[in-house]
């Protein structure tokens, strides 16, 4: 039931009167004034969905500019609430003009009941209608400034990573398709995240999928959306991330897993700005900014036949590529200690400290893992120290092989534990994964990490 709240502005008291008669048994609340210049602060004291607005007030003057006044008045201080206006002198210019200035509706005197009644829920089912989409605006906001406040910031001063951050200043502020490349765990998602950030569209949402987790037979659903009755599943609409994306940043991760038969559906998606929901025949247009990211030789790709060219073309306006962390020099101590600090509040293992001789093995060490494997290192140090002070032998890395002869001589115990150690980074650390790609168990990985001390 709609019911809302109604205000009455009428000099005529009779007038007042019939209304709150028709009105009373219909709505939440009804009050009448006979002096406009009561309508401000009644506005302040009570939340009214509804003004019933006359038109004339003074004796002798109809022209109605005294009812536009008001009007305009009140839709200042309050643009959301209805405002219906009532005069017994009418005509269609009048109307025309009150309309064109915010009133809902135009009802002259006298009038039909039914027809009062209809108009006035209706003007206050809009007002209810005015305030949700308010609400789910400021929602959404309130969303965005979420979403995009909980950020990890770049840390580093390398001449590498500086190189970096200056072409991201250059590109953010543009429109450019950008592919950042670049080994796992380089921090790639960092840099579009510092492009979202740094460009026009930082108060919308940047949205991330990470194309190598996204299953083939899930692929246009989950980019394009679906419509009800799409597919089994489908019992409601649901936006894809494309059209969640729209007016912000769409990252598209991992690219290069993407298989060639789903690369002809994205290319057509990017390269029109405009999409079909899975089950639809409606196209939605969108505006977004696109920015890919892969740790894979998308040129190679294309020549081995694994990735179109075109798509390739089309996603690489904008080439970024993120250095691994073994030639950032000294960034490696100072992300360690952002680290540190990180995981020794977490832990509540204040105080502790990286000696010197630490610091050294960890830039000797080549980080193959990168920053993702530093993090890593970092907190199972946190974790397992057991003085104030971390030394090298509180760091377990694992060791590095490097050419055939290293290669060739590795015992099973070996080449077992570097496959499970290089698995785990793939999967960032995600256990069941891990297994699932070596074929194994969780808690056959578990005891194989416990025996190698992984």
């Amino acid at each position: 039931m709609v019911k809302g709240n109604v205000l009455i502005v009428d000099d005529n008291k009779s007038i007042i009167s019939a209304l709150e008669i028709l009105f009373v048994p219909e709505f939440d609340y009804v009050h009448g004034i006979s002096n406009p210049n009561l309508i401000p602060s009644e506005l302040k004291s009570k939340e009214y969905n509804l003004v019933i607005l006359d038109m004339n007030f003074q004796a002798g003057i109809n022209s109605g500019n005294e009812g536009l006044y008001w009007l305009n008045h009140i839709k200042k201080s309050n643009p959301d609430i209805s405002v219906v206006l009532i005069t017994a002198y009418s005509d269609v210019e009048l109307a025309v003009k009150a309309l064109k200035q915010g009133a809902t509706d135009f009802i002259s005197k006298p009038w039909e009941n039914s027809k009062l009644l209809a108009t006035a829920k209706s003007a206050i089912q809009l007002n209810f209608s005015k305030k949700e989409v308010g609400q789910l605006k400021q929602k959404e906001q309130g969303l965005k400034e979420e979403l995009n406040r909980d950020q990890k910031y770049i840390i580093g001063s390398s001449p590498q990573l500086m190189q970096v951050m200056s072409m991201v200043r250059k590109v953010a502020k543009t429109n450019a398709n950008i592919i950042i490349t670049g080994e796992n765990g380089t921090g790639k998602e960092l840099i579009a995240r510092e492009i979202h950030r740094s460009s026009l569209r930082c108060h919308e949402v940047m949205v991330s999928v990470d194309m190598g987790a996204v299953s083939e037979t899930l692929f246009e659903s989950e980019l394009f959306g679906h419509v009800k009755g799409a597919f089994t599943d489908a019992r409601e609409n649901r936006a894809g991330k494309f059209e969640t994306a729209n007016k912000g940043t769409l990252f598209l991760d991992e690219i290069g897993n993407l298989s060639f038969h789903l690369q002809a559906k994205l290319l057509a998606a990017i390269q029109n700005r405009r999409f079909m929901r899975l089950g639809s025949d409606k196209t939605i247009p969108v505006d977004i900014r696109l920015v890919c990211a892969t740790n894979k030789d998308l040129p190679k790709m294309v020549e081995e036949g694994l990735f179109r060219e075109d798509l390739l073309y089309r996603i690489n306006t904008i080439q970024i590529e993120v250095p691994p962390l073994r030639e950032r020099g000294n960034d490696i101590i100072v992300l360690a200690d952002s680290f540190l600090k990180k995981f020794t509040s977490k832990y509540e293992k204040h105080g502790l400290k990286i000696n010197q001789a630490a610091q050294e093995k960890l830039l000797k060490y080549q980080w193959p893992g990168n920053i993702r494997e530093l993090q890593h290192t970092i907190e199972k140090a946190v974790i397992l120290g057991d003085s104030m002070v971390l030394k090298p032998d509180d760091f377990f890395l694992r060791p590095v092989m490097s050419g055939k002869y290293d290669e060739q001589h590795l015992t099973i115990e070996e080449m077992e534990k570097r496959m499970i150690v290089n698995e785990i980074d793939k999967c960032a650390g995600n256990m069941s994964s891990a297994a699932e790609q070596l074929g194994i168990t969780r808690q056959t990985l578990y005891n194989k990490i416990k025996k190698y001390g992984i």
